[in-house]
């Protein structure tokens, strides 16, 4: 038997499996290169789409998430000829024989995990959310007559009374702003809760505008109930807020998704230079505008639990400042 050196060959991966040290064959096909870090560029719909792998040597290299490269292993080939007679070989003292190197072994990186599955709420649970008193219309009409002065709360009840169309983009919007008019600015949590209610139980159809909606009314639900001690109804609204969470069943998008889902939280955009601009320009309407996006940040953090940056208490205070500031 004779035994050739150590050649090289490369095995295909996704490209959203690479990980810190592979050796990657680079475009010209001739050469490789150490990853010294791996990122994720999404699309505009927040999918994972452009693998960014740092080499060592500088530089990076923009990789479509779904295509496959090459990884540089290091293999021993034995090739063995049948028709060869093998001659005698001379007998070697064993003290003279050298131990012959080792082959480095091939270390296979493991692939990020998987994240946990996240469950919606059973039906039990969809029992806590009261059902409307009479119609949606009915549920508008009873917070407008609850603040008659309000100029706010008529506008868009005026609005929603010509008729509540749940596959209406604009029509959520309103309901979702009219939920957070009536608990923000009147200091009217159960009346917010009512109408919030009308969005809260809607279920996620793939539509990131029409969501946007519901997302922001669930987690404005969750902090008022956190504030009445409805520990129980609040877990309900959470666990719909991560409805989405739910739906990708492809584990390498499942992936992509929790991470670039958790670099969110961790870096959210709480309008620090809009705000200080408006304080600038002594722009108040700006600056209460700019504070209700805000808050609305911090709620949507304070029903997922906090990030990594910012913790349950921190996240409290904050939201207290905001209420007050845009209450003033």
């Amino acid at each position: 038997m004779t035994e050739n050196p150590a050649a090289r060959h490369y095995s295909k991966q996704q490209a959203g499996s690479l990980t810190t040290g592979d050796q990657l064959l680079l475009p010209d096909g001739e050469r490789t290169a150490e990853i010294l870090q791996v990122e994720f560029e999404p699309d505009d719909f927040g999918t994972p789409a452009v693998v960014l792998a740092t080499l060592t040597g500088g530089g990076t290299i923009r990789i479509a998430a779904g295509s496959s490269v090459k990884i540089l292993n290091t293999t021993v080939v034995d090739t063995t000829h049948d028709a060869e007679v093998p001659l005698p070989l001379a007998v070697v003292p064993s003290e003279e024989v050298e131990a012959a190197p080792e082959a480095p072994a091939v270390v296979v990186p493991p692939l990020p995990p998987i994240p946990p599955a996240v469950s919606g709420p059973s039906a039990e649970e969809l029992a806590r959310i009261p059902a409307p008193k009479g119609t949606p219309e009915a549920v508008v009409a009873a917070a407008a007559e609850a603040h008659p002065d309000d100029v706010g709360v008529l506008l868009l009840a005026d609005k929603l009374a010509k008729g509540i169309n749940f596959k209406s983009g604009s029509c959520l919007k309103d309901l979702s702003d009219l939920a957070h008019e009536l608990f923000i600015t009147l200091k009217d949590p159960d009346g917010a809760l009512a109408v919030a209610d009308l969005l809260n139980v809607l279920p996620f159809d793939g539509n990131p505008g029409r969501w946007a909606s519901v997302e922001a009314s669930l987690a404005l639900s969750s902090y008022i109930c956190r504030q009445d001690r409805q520990e129980e109804r609040a877990e309900v609204y959470e666990k719909l807020l991560r409805t989405p969470e739910t739906q990708e069943t492809d584990a390498f998008k499942a992936r992509m998704n929790s991470k670039l889902r958790q670099r969110s939280l961790n870096e959210p955009n709480l309008y620090d230079k809009e705000i200080f601009r408006s304080i600038d320009n002594s722009n108040h309407e700006a600056e209460r505008e700019w504070r209700l996006l805000r808050l609305e940040s911090l709620l949507f953090l304070r029903a997922h639990g906090g990030s990594e940056t910012i913790g349950l208490g921190e996240l409290q205070r904050r939201i207290s400042n905001e209420l007050e500031a845009v209450r003033a």
